[in-house]
């Protein structure tokens, strides 16, 4: 090998040297946007879940008001029933006061708004849930795209190491721009694509 060669030889080892330098680079900042889209997707996901038991909770405690209230509403119109037939006047009066108490009870378990604990409040208060699972569902799915992204554009630009193909790193960035955009899409407006 002559001296002319060597050079050359030596030349193209350092160029190739600092493009895997910088295909490194562009890994390790695949790597961190990884990172951070995994960590958003397991919030959420975490979120989604919090607030789904919040309102399937929150529902069954509406059922039970609703239940209880239906239970209060039917003795009373018993109770109504019986005030008819009832001819002792301390009996009625009782009787009276029993009514009132029973619709007071099915009044106060439809609407309670002093402790939110009404079958009104508690539908206001689930739906309210709900909406905030389905909020952090969709921020799940796109931090979930943008993470598949991200390990793509990883590969494909360590793909481009080994195989000296540097379109493969054009790839990459494009798939890494794709999953930036999905993890931005996640943080601001999760309901502007519909991926579930």
């Amino acid at each position: 090998m002559s001296a002319h060669e060597s050079m050359e030889h030596a030349e193209h080892a350092e160029h190739a040297s600092g493009e895997n330098k910088k295909i490194a680079l562009l890994i390790a900042v695949i790597a961190l946007c990884l990172a951070l889209s995994e960590t958003l997707g397991k919030g959420a996901q975490t979120e989604s879940i919090s607030k789904n038991v919040e309102a399937s909770n929150l529902w069954a405690f509406f059922q039970a008001k609703s239940i209880r209230r239906t239970a209060v509403q039917t003795a009373a119109e018993q109770g109504k029933l019986n005030l008819a037939t009832t001819t002792d006047e301390a009996a009625r009066a009782a009787l009276q006061k029993q009514i009132d108490d029973w619709q007071k009870t099915a009044a106060r378990y439809r609407s309670e708004p002093e402790t939110g604990e009404g079958s009104e409040q508690l539908s206001e208060r689930a739906k309210h849930a709900e909406h905030e699972r389905d909020e952090a569902t969709a921020k799940y799915h796109h931090f979930e795209l943008a993470s598949a992204a991200f390990q793509i554009a990883i590969v494909l630009a360590s793909a481009t190491i080994i195989t000296g193909i540097l379109a493969l790193a054009w790839v990459s960035g494009l798939v890494t721009l794709a999953g930036i955009v999905m993890t931005a899409l996640g943080l601001f407006q999760p309901h502007l694509l519909h991926l579930h």
